[in-house]
Parts: C-alpha cells; sequence; structure tokens
C-alpha cells in the first residue's frame, strides 16, 4: 500500500488554482478556496489564482498561459466538469493536453462513490500532462475539491509518497522536447 518515506525531503511543487464559474469572483469562490488552504496547508506554493468564466475558448487561453510559465508546475480548476451546456471546462483542457492521465478521472470517480453513490456517474473530472505541467480539472463544488485533494492529489504531489508519485516524474515530463 501506499506510504509516506520520512527518509525523503518534501519537496513543495508551484500550483496554480483556476475557478470556472459565470456567477463568481474570489470573494464567493469557496471551492478555490478549499483548494488554496490545502495546498498551502501542504506545504506546496500557490503560484497564481484565478477566476474565468465558463467560455472554452477563455479557460484554454489561461491554462495555456500557465503551461508556458515556468513559475507553474501544477494547475487544478475547479468547475465547468458536469454535463449542461455551459460544461466546457473539459474540452477547454483537453485543448491543451499533450497526455490524458486516464487513470484520474476513474480514481476520483472510485473516491466519489463513497461520498454522494452513483452520482459520481455526473462528474468529468480529468488530468493531464501539457508542456511539463499538470492539468487537473475538477467539479465545482467543495466537497469535490476536498475529495480530490485530500484523497488522492495530496499524496500524488508529495515526493515522500511511495510506491510513485508524480512529483518525482515531472522532471521527464517534457523529456520529448529537448530530444534531437
Amino acid at each position: 500500500m501506499s506510504k509516506i518515506d520520512d527518509t525523503k525531503e518534501f519537496i513543495p511543487v508551484r500550483i496554480a488554482v483556476l475557478t470556472v464559474s459565470d456567477s463568481r469572483d474570489l470573494s464567493q469562490d469557496r471551492s478555490g478556496a478549499v483548494l488554496v488552504d490545502r495546498i498551502e496547508a501542504a506545504g506546496h506554493i500557490l503560484a497564481d489564482r484565478m477566476v474565468v468564466r465558463d467560455e472554452r475558448d477563455q479557460i484554454t487561453e489561461q491554462l495555456r498561459e500557465w503551461i508556458a510559465s515556468p513559475e507553474i508546475d501544477v494547475v487544478i480548476s475547479t468547475g465547468g466538469t458536469g454535463l449542461t451546456g455551459r460544461d466546457v471546462t473539459v474540452e477547454a483542457h483537453r485543448d491543451v493536453y499533450e497526455k490524458e492521465i486516464d487513470a484520474f478521472g476513474t480514481v476520483f470517480t472510485i473516491v466519489s462513490m463513497k461520498k454522494i453513490g452513483t452520482s459520481a456517474v455526473q462528474s468529468r473530472a480529468t488530468g493531464g500532462v501539457a508542456n511539463g505541467t499538470y492539468l487537473f480539472a475538477l467539479p465545482g463544488s467543495p466537497g469535490a475539491c476536498k475529495d480530490a485533494w485530500d484523497e488522492i492529489l495530496s499524496y500524488q504531489f508529495d515526493y515522500r509518497h511511495s510506491p510513485c508519485n508524480f512529483v518525482e516524474i515531472m522532471p521527464r515530463l517534457d523529456e520529448h522536447l529537448r530530444r534531437k
């Protein structure tokens, strides 16, 4: 099973939080606040935080801006992962991904099933990698953000987590760009 190897030193990662909403600003963004609190409590660095409207081009533009920044290792978005006509966050993420982390959505569904039962089927949470940056799209509820961070991302962004974690392979995410 997974565990924390206390012989390794913790390595903080730089994480940007993007809230996708037509009706909220930063002062009303409970889900983004949940993520920020957990990111900082874990010892990571909040690299940036923003709210954008549920517009595919605006979401994609912000994701591309952040993955181009050497100051950002991870982008976590919240909101717009459902099934309604305005839910376009997943499509925007997929516009940017070089590789999708298929198992993230599956594991998130398993975690969600324990909390909300079959309602978990309505989430399209997703993860991927682009330009050496991890990207994750989470539902817009504070509970879903807590579940994703507490039960998946907190472990995968802890270098001490074994048997493996996202941090240890970060230096190799863009190795294909360095090949001649």
